[in-house]
């Protein structure tokens, strides 16, 4: 009987062929900004207010550009073109096979191959700047390869998989290469290129490099390469990705930082999730990990720099910023923000401000302030600046715990400091130094008790005060200060941080976030393998689409020391018969893996009936896996699995039972790996020449004394 999924695919009627659409009418566009630019070497002029602000390379890479396109082969009709936005466009509609099909119908639309025979080229035109970039496709054999096996694939956890006979390489070129010659040696030795995604024939790929603007990026940002190998892989329909998140900026690990921050790390945007942790680190502890770091209290960090400059964020954003989470919130969308024409003052009192009347207004004189560092410079003492700063800075951390606010005594100062400060002489110059002076982010006053003319300790706010006008310009007549009750100094206005100090105060909370949870920051740390899978798609058209897995026979089973690997997609006719399955099954595993080059398929497993009966009657539906039996397969080459023929046996100490890309070293006695991190080697120490693990040293240990038994001697009277 038919399944009732098979029965509403035959009730299925094809669409008429779509009208031109936006797609249609963007890469007639971007076809006709194509033979403008070719037809001069300059770019077209643009007037719009999205233009780069950057011309002079935004020119130099057009003009590269141009000259790219002015040397397609000239034997057809040149390199074809695609709007940037909408990469593959139009093609991807007639893209419904599997993978190592779709490949091959992409790179005969883009024409003959150039260079030395297996490189493709298109171009990616952007209708909005005139930007033309290149894109590069490169077939690598793997039986003319130096390196046939992948070591991706082993750290992605697909040591497992057969090795495909083909990889296919996507490439944009750095900017300084748009204009050179292709040639595929060249191209697959280079690490710099701003994009470049390897897919082998059986449709599992890896991210390799990914370099946005602070990577030497002139038109493209990050995330829109990442858009452009998005929807390529998706109009291919590769069936996972994988890539290792090692993203640094300015010595900050991002998956660590966006992760605390936004709960995902930048690849999430695109659907990547976490395919493992290294070390053995699961899902649950990564989630956990996350979030100990994020729910971890601002008042907490032991960093003077981020509980100064955390006042000054919640007093601009008017938000409490009690969790890391919340500050790195604060601080990543702060980049966005500009600073606002004018900043009021920033009361320190809730309460109500009255101005007085004129006659009985009190002017108070501001009493100068200057910089302890400034204030240092022209002291005479026996202690170096930097133990004078450091000194202020414990007491004014003093003041802030025990002052709560209020005025504090010169003595309870004195009492509170000096577990810090072993030197008494250093902190009593101190304090007698520390009078109207800024220390960090506060203002310490002293003034005397009217009573005792006990000398007391206070601490105010302080911001940078806003730039005066121009001298050119009148100086508006200034009128009485208003007297704020119940507070005896008005803070000046807060100063709005530039980029530079957003920046520099993200780095500040990250290292103390860091030191802060180390076990939870490294576990995060531990997690940088991340994939991305996609479906069958089988939803969208009327075809069927099965997953053929080879069933070795039982001498052929006894030899293979890896798990199984996932089975190949092939795809027939809603109307195919079991034969033309059974066909088709054969021909994906000859064409796809050097270990079935001769493979000859005999019966299938998974479905029911003979070879001329129809596949929908055969009881299996679209997305089932079958089974494939027959003979053929080469059990002596060594392109069997990408992590080659032999089987490591991995049994670290904390749990790992795989290969994840770690660093790792062999006992010399069971030959065994483990990770040198756990076993106490550093990353950069070498391995040294004879090592066990624990099992092994300690059954030696063990047996040590019936060893020194067995080979005494006994003497001979």
């Amino acid at each position: 009987m038919p399944s009732t999924r098979a029965l509403r695919r035959l009730d299925l009627r094809r669409s008429p062929p779509p009208r031109p659409s936006s797609q249609a009418a963007g890469a007639a566009a971007a076809a006709d900004a194509m033979r403008k630019v070719e037809a001069s070497p300059w770019p077209p002029s643009s007037s719009s207010a999205s233009a780069s602000s950057s011309s002079s390379s935004a020119s130099a890479a057009a003009k590269r550009s141009a000259a790219l396109s002015a040397a397609a082969p000239s034997g057809g009709s040149g390199a074809r073109v695609y709007p940037l936005r909408d990469f593959p466009g139009r093609d991807a509609a007639a893209l419904r096979g599997a993978f190592r099909d779709n490949v091959r119908c992409l790179l005969e639309q883009w024409g003959s191959p150039s260079g030395s025979g297996s490189a493709w080229r298109a171009l990616l035109s952007d209708e909005r700047t005139g930007a033309v970039v290149p894109i590069v496709a490169v077939e690598e054999l793997a039986a003319a390869s130096p390196a046939p096996l992948c070591d991706l694939c082993r750290c992605a956890g697909w040591s497992h998989h057969w090795v495909s006979k083909r990889k296919y390489h996507f490439i944009i070129p750095a900017a300084v290469d748009w204009d050179q010659p292709l040639r595929a040696d060249a191209l697959l030795g280079r690490s710099d290129h701003l994009l470049h995604g390897l897919i082998h024939s059986n449709g599992f790929g890896h991210l390799v490099t990914l370099h946005g603007r602070d990577g030497g990026s002139t038109f493209l940002s990050g995330c829109q390469i990442m858009n452009i190998w998005d929807q390529l892989c998706a109009a291919l329909r590769v069936r996972a990705v994988s890539v290792v998140d090692l993203t640094q900026k300015h010595s900050v690990e991002l998956r660590l930082l966006l992760g605390v921050a936004q709960g995902e790390t930048w690849f999430a945007r695109w659907d990547y999730c976490l395919a493992k942790g290294c070390f053995s680190v699961s899902r649950s502890t990564y989630a956990a990990a996350l979030e100990d770091l994020a729910a971890l209290p601002v008042d907490y960090l032991r960093s003077r720099h981020v509980r100064r400059v955390v006042t000054i964020y919640r007093r601009l954003s008017n938000k409490p910023l009690v969790t890391v989470r919340e500050f790195l919130r604060c601080l990543l969308d702060w980049k966005h923000h500009e600073a606002p024409l004018s900043l009021s003052s920033v009361k320190t009192s809730s309460r109500m401000m009255f101005l007085l009347p004129k006659s009985n207004v009190v002017k108070r004189p501001r009493q100068p302030c200057q910089r302890f560092e400034d204030v240092v410079d022209l002291l005479e003492c026996r202690w170096s600046k930097k133990r004078l700063l450091n000194a202020a800075e414990v007491v004014v951390d003093k003041l802030r715990e025990h002052a709560d606010g209020t005025k504090i005594s010169r003595q309870a100062v004195r009492d509170a400091a000096r577990g810090a400060i072993g030197d008494t002489g250093l902190l009593d110059f101190v304090i007698k130094s520390l009078s109207n002076t800024v220390v960090g982010n506060h203002i310490v006053r002293r003034v005397p008790d009217p009573e005792n003319r006990v000398l007391h300790f206070s601490l105010e706010e302080y911001a940078e005060p806003e730039p005066e006008p121009p001298q050119s310009q009148p100086q508006p007549e200034r009128g009485p200060e208003p007297v704020e009750l119940d507070a005896e100094h008005t803070p000046p206005a807060v100063r709005w941080p530039n980029t530079a100090e957003v920046e520099r105060d993200l780095r500040a909370v990250y290292r103390a976030m860091v030191e802060a949870r180390s076990e939870a920051a490294q576990a995060v740390l531990d997690c940088k393998h991340w994939v991305k899978w996609w479906g069958l798609g089988d939803e969208t058209d009327d075809q069927l689409r099965f997953l053929v897995e080879w069933r070795p026979q039982p001498w052929e089973a006894t030899e293979l020391t890896r798990p199984m690997p996932p089975g190949d997609i092939v795809v027939v006719p809603l109307h195919a018969s079991i034969g033309e399955l059974l066909v088709e099954a054969e021909h994906a595993l000859r064409d796809t893996y050097c270990f079935f080059q001769e493979f000859q398929a005999e019966s299938l497993d998974g479905i029911a009936g003979e070879k001329w009966d129809p596949v929908m009657l055969g009881g299996a539906e679209s997305g089932d896996t079958i089974g494939v039996h027959g003979h053929g397969a080469d059990m002596e080459t060594g392109l069997r699995c990408q992590g080659g023929a032999d089987a490591w046996e991995v049994q670290c100490v904390c749990g790992a039972q795989d290969d994840d890309g770690e660093r790792m070293v062999a006992c010399d006695a069971c030959n065994t790996w483990q990770h040198t991190r756990c076993v106490g080697i550093a990353d950069g120490a070498p391995v040294p020449p004879l090592f066990l693990c624990l099992s092994c040293s300690g059954a030696l240990m063990a047996a040590g004394p019936i060893l020194e038994e067995a080979l005494t001697v006994p003497d001979v009277k």
